[in-house]
């Protein structure tokens, strides 16, 4: 193997497990090795204990094992010996260094003991997509702590988050660099087909909020600027397409109180991969009304099928939706939100700020965050270098 190319395993979920931490992943380890490094996936046999899962299922249905990206179903994220049996395979495979992808406290006993276990063998780097939860949990900032500790650097796609990591360390190996875009969805349609296959009305204004459904994200508040009267009167529709992981009848009792059953149009259900690109090609406007995020997959898949995105001013979202430009940035308040919405629709704003996400999404691509990536190995790997000379 050249100096240049490097053997690196993402440890992190892959098919067939589903949603965002997967998909990116395996975008990651395509992108990897189309820049002539060996890369490869080590995957979770037991992600979550069914027990702790909201959602119907944590796997794959329909889609297919992606092509040319090697998978190691190997973690079992509450068996210690299998943790053991895991880092014993990294030291036998001695790549030049791993990728954690770490989101949730949940996973810090797991990652950090593999990490611990192998981090004298091979650098140990982590993409942070949260330090601190969304949602607290008791034992949440010891399990990170652990996890941390376990790292010689970080990568976050969100400056709040790279800031939450000094929290935990005081190491300088850790850097910025935005969320790529997914590019595994297929290629843009038209909205005229996007809106057949959906069954969408041709003529409609459609908002559309995207992925799994949580408090956080603030569906509430949008469903609330649904029934402002600027937003009915012109009949503005709201398309929900998710599957919820929380009680789904407070939200429909909300909609029958507010009386906006005409405005919003639910698909109840988790988006598979082949569907994507008809919700996002079918809409006008896409809406994060979140009360707090770091960064979000749903603002990239935005950006690649060039559609404005109202978002609100939390985490990460601010930092890659220029206001005015390709969207708005607004505060998590109803009343602004309901006259964003208005605006957007009454002044027309639809190909103007397309053109805008047009040309903002070249900052998106993946040879960036890949350039930024290995730049943090070379540095995260000088003192294990020093340490080896002596």
């Amino acid at each position: 193997m050249s100096a240049d190319r490097k053997k690196i395993f993402i440890v992190g979920p892959g098919y067939p497990l589903r949603g965002g931490p997967a998909q990116f992943n395996e975008n990651l380890c395509r992108e990897l090795n189309k820049q002539g490094h060996e890369a490869q996936i080590i995957s979770y046999s037991l992600q979550y204990p069914n027990f702790l899962f909201p959602g119907s299922s944590q796997f794959e249905k329909e889609a297919k094992a992606p092509e040319a990206i090697k998978i190691h179903t190997l973690i079992n994220s509450v068996n210690p010996v299998n943790w053991w049996k895991v880092a014993r395979f990294i030291k036998k495979e001695k790549p030049d260094f791993i990728l954690f992808r770490y989101w949730l406290p949940f996973f810090g006993p797991c990652l950090g003991s593999i990490g611990r276990m192998v981090k004298s063998n091979t650098t140990v780097l982590a993409l942070t997509d949260n330090v601190l939860p969304h949602e607290k949990r008791i034992g949440d900032k010891l399990f990170t702590r652990y996890f941390i500790k376990s790292c010689h650097g970080f990568i976050a796609m969100s400056k709040k988050v790279l800031e939450d990591i000094s929290l935990f360390s005081h190491t300088a190996n850790r850097v910025y660099s935005p969320h790529p875009m997914y590019e595994t969805y297929g290629p843009a349609v038209s909205k005229e087909e996007a809106r057949k296959k959906l069954g969408l009305n041709p003529n409609d204004k459609i908002v559309l909020f995207f992925g799994l459904i949580r408090h956080y994200k603030g569906l509430d508040l949008l469903l609330e600027a649904m029934a402002a009267p600027g937003v009915k009167q012109n009949k503005i529709k709201l398309l929900i397409a998710g599957e919820f992981y929380e009680d789904p009848e407070k939200y429909k009792a909300q909609i029958t109180a507010l009386g906006i059953r005409e405005q919003v149009i639910l698909h109840e259900k988790f988006i598979a991969n082949d569907e994507v690109k008809y919700y996002f090609c079918a809409c006008d406007l896409v809406a994060q009304t979140y009360r707090n995020a770091t960064n979000s997959g749903v603002t990239m898949v935005g950006y690649f099928y060039e559609k404005p995105m109202l978002v609100t001013n939390v985490g990460g979202l601010k930092e890659i939706v220029p206001d005015g430009l390709c969207g708005f940035v607004v505060e998590p308040e109803v009343k602004t939100i309901a006259e964003k919405i208005q605006t957007y629709f009454t002044e027309n704003l639809e190909n103007k700020m397309s053109a805008s996400v047009r040309d903002e999404k070249k900052k998106y691509l993946w040879p960036e965050f890949i350039r930024v990536l290995m730049e943090l190995y070379k540095e995260s790997s000088k003192p294990k270098e020093l340490s080896q000379k002596r």
